[in-house]
């Protein structure tokens, strides 16, 4: 389980770190920054994919993801009005998260100017990765170290040399899972890979939960839910039960379906008093939905970790207790941060006092901040230094 994660320079996130638990909420009133911690999140999870600079390049590029504050609030919040002061350290964004077993530290930054002829002079960089085991990154439990583009494993008391030449734009997580050499690169991408990411499901009339596709045997819905039918299915051969439970719970006795044609999956719901089951094409917004992310929890081959972004969208009142039972119901096989403002939900998330941890967002002075978190209750991490 992740029991912290770490934000320093993206966005309105100036230097936060928040708690996780096995079911957290995170809240807080619009813009205060719920959306830049689930887009850092995700964001994280791209360091396993080998994908974090063109990620970055569709947010704007590295300069509009990054703090646009200025490197210390401590004069304005003395009353001193805020102005720019000279940079101490690099410009940098950095991510991190500590868990169970092992923690991963990114710090991404701008290219150094080579005097060469490129277009990509303004392309953010890897400066800095490490892995390391315990709650906290401390020099003796760091055991993968990149600097630029050197990496090294440690060996013992010393550090084996695994190469000097990692290209600026590429992770280590991407580029030395080997588990011979690097066993916990594997392991750090193995568990980053397997993050899922539910953001606001399409349900609009060309939807791709709403066309048949070809279907294949889908234990985990994927994150637009295209593969929905083939999902439905593995769960129906798979899931024993829970998911005609919940549809029917739901919908007044409703039973999810799905319809095969030359190999082509549809899903559609049969409810009591219609002659014929209704496909994707022919439900309600609020229906898909909530059949998407009752497919999403009840998967099959639980994720190590799910990420929920204002799951109660454009879902009726009568459906956000079902959705709270859901998902504490899947939290018992799976991590889960649920990102939403609204109350119902996360009063009835909070039904389980002892699973549930509630993290709210505030802004001051334009910095997000974590309500009542003071130095004695904020989680322990070390950035150290490039």
């Amino acid at each position: 389980m992740i029991t912290t994660l770490a934000v320093s320079g993206y966005r309105s996130l100036r230097d936060v770190v928040v708690p996780l638990s096995p079911l957290t909420a995170v809240t807080g009133g619009n813009g205060s920054g719920k959306s830049s911690l689930y887009r850092a999140l995700r964001l994280l999870a791209q360091c396993g994919e080998g994908h974090v600079v063109s990620t970055l390049a569709r947010e704007g590029g590295l300069q509009s993801a990054l703090w646009a504050g200025p490197e210390s609030l401590s004069g304005a919040r003395r009353g001193a009005p805020v102005e720019g002061t000279v940079r101490k350290g690099p410009i940098s964004l950095r991510m991190g998260y500590a868990s169970d077993d092992f923690g991963y530290l990114v710090d991404l930054g701008l290219p150094q100017p080579t005097g060469l002829p490129t277009a990509f002079q303004r392309d953010p960089q890897v400066k800095r990765e490490l892995i390391f085991s315990g709650p906290v990154m401390r020099p003796a439990t760091v055991s993968v170290r990149r600097r630029r583009g050197s990496v090294q494993v440690r060996d013992g008391r010393s550090w084996s040399d695994v190469t000097d030449g990692l290209a600026p734009y590429r992770s280590v997580l991407g580029e030395y899972a080997d588990r011979q050499v690097a066993p916990e690169v594997f392991a750090v991408r193995s568990a980053v890979r397997s993050w899922r990411f539910y953001d606001g499901f399409r349900v609009d009339a060309d939807a791709p939960a709403r066309r048949p596709q070809v279907g294949t045997r889908t234990p985990v819905l994927s994150g637009d839910g295209s593969d929905l039918a083939a999902a439905v299915q593995t769960i129906l051969e798979n899931g024993f039960g829970d998911l005609e439970r919940t549809i029917a719970d739901a919908f007044d006795g409703a039973t999810p379906q799905v319809l095969i044609t030359d190999g082509l999956f549809d899903v559609a719901i049969a409810q009591p008093g219609m002659l014929r089951p209704l496909r994707a094409a022919e439900l309600s917004d609020g229906t898909l939905r909530y059949l998407l992310l009752a497919t999403a929890l009840l998967t099959v081959e639980p994720p190590p970790m799910m990420v929920l972004n204002e799951p109660e969208t454009s879902l009726h009142p009568s459906l956000i207790l079902p959705l709270a039972r859901l998902i504490r119901q899947a939290a018992l096989r799976s991590q889960i941060v649920v990102v939403s403002h609204s109350r119902v939900l996360i009063e009835a998330l909070r039904a389980d006092d002892d699973l549930l941890g509630e993290v709210v967002l505030a802004k001051d002075l334009g910095e997000t901040v974590v309500q009542g978190q003071g130095l004695l209750t904020r989680p322990s991490w070390e950035w150290g230094s490039r």
